[in-house]
């Protein structure tokens, strides 16, 4: 354990750091970190665990929550992070994102980008929002879950690719199988009459921006009790390129492209195909039966300037982190 002197009374929340230790080139640092950022606001040393081969996050997640953790950090890559929320989703922990690995979607999505100073701060000073969550089987999932092309990206993307270039690497994964077949699918949404398409891929989002900063579900709200569904019908590259287009240029309409919402989406195809959830493969199968749970998460968010009701002031927030990042680093 790391000594701390507090100089405040220790009157904080309990806490707990659930970190993917692969995720992370200096642990050490990370622990100062979170360490000195939350006994400065007078907050207890966290609980730390660290997820391993078995188990990506749900089992130590829920042995913070039973430890008494009224709030977890959660530092890795979007497998830790999904494994995390299964386990938070339905309760009143909070949960606080300090991005690792080459994905963080849901970060992405909600503008938790930042190093661990930043997350502690926000996690101090900053809101809470209740946001939706998304199931999937036994799993939950925050972002979006997926079947067909989007998945085989995800499969054809090497890790070694992804920790050299990041998320640029995914567009090599991408291209290895722009010319592959479409998907027969059938799909139903919320019991209604159902859709045949012989699609590429069908995108269930939660949120709406993909690996990148690429926007596909421009109206998604993860907080309003319904699924956004994308359903990708391109034929040749030609097709390919006009829908990469219109998404880059944010257009209303992109060709080749059905867009719906629902709380109940059931996906049912004729072969096994690649499926993802939170930009984390799953087993490939035949379909996928997708439901929502309103509300479920509560989630550390920044707060915007300029609200008088609200106390977390960005300024103020940096600055109180970057005091934290030199005290880690010995820089003070």
């Amino acid at each position: 354990m790391i000594p701390v002197r507090h100089t405040v009374a220790v009157t904080g929340p309990r806490t707990a750091v659930v970190v993917n230790p692969v995720k992370v080139p200096d642990l050490d640092l990370l622990r100062r970190t979170i360490v000195k950022g939350l006994a400065t606001a007078g907050w207890p040393e966290p609980q730390w665990l660290e997820t391993t081969r078995e188990d990506s996050g749900r089992g130590q997640t829920l042995a913070a929550i039973e430890n008494g953790a009224e709030l977890v950090f959660v530092c890795g890559g979007d497998g830790t992070l999904m494994a995390a929320v299964g386990a938070l989703a339905g309760t009143d922990v909070a949960l606080a994102v300090i991005p690792a690995g080459t994905g963080n979607l849901l970060a992405a999505n909600l503008g938790l980008n930042g190093d661990a100073a930043t997350g502690v701060e926000i996690a101090l000073q900053g809101g809470r929002r209740r946001i939706d969550v998304g199931v999937c089987g036994d799993r939950c999932f925050a972002v979006m879950a997926g079947m067909g092309f989007d998945a085989q990206m995800l499969e054809g993307t090497s890790e070694t690719a992804k920790k050299h270039i990041g998320w640029i690497a995914y567009v090599g994964g991408a291209l290895k199988h722009l010319r592959d077949k479409p998907m027969p699918v059938v799909i139903s949404l919320d019991g209604k009459p159902a859709l045949r398409r012989r699609a590429r891929t069908v995108i269930v989002g939660n949120v709406g921006r993909l690996q990148g900063g690429v926007r596909l579900l421009s109206e998604a709200d993860p907080a309003d009790g319904r699924l956004d569904v994308a359903i990708l019908s391109p034929r040749n590259l030609a097709h390919w390129a006009a829908l990469a287009w219109a998404v880059v240029r944010r257009r209303e309409r992109i060709p080749r492209m059905e867009r719906y919402t629902a709380k109940r989406v059931e996906i049912r195809g004729i072969s096994p195909q690649p499926r993802q959830l939170d930009g984390d493969l799953i087993e490939p199968g035949v379909g996928m039966s997708i439901g929502i749970r309103p509300r479920a998460l509560l989630l550390c968010v920044p707060q915007p300037d300029g609200d008088p009701d609200l106390a977390y002031d960005s300024g103020a927030a940096e600055q109180a982190a970057e005091e934290v990042r030199a005290a880690a680093e010995g820089k003070k």
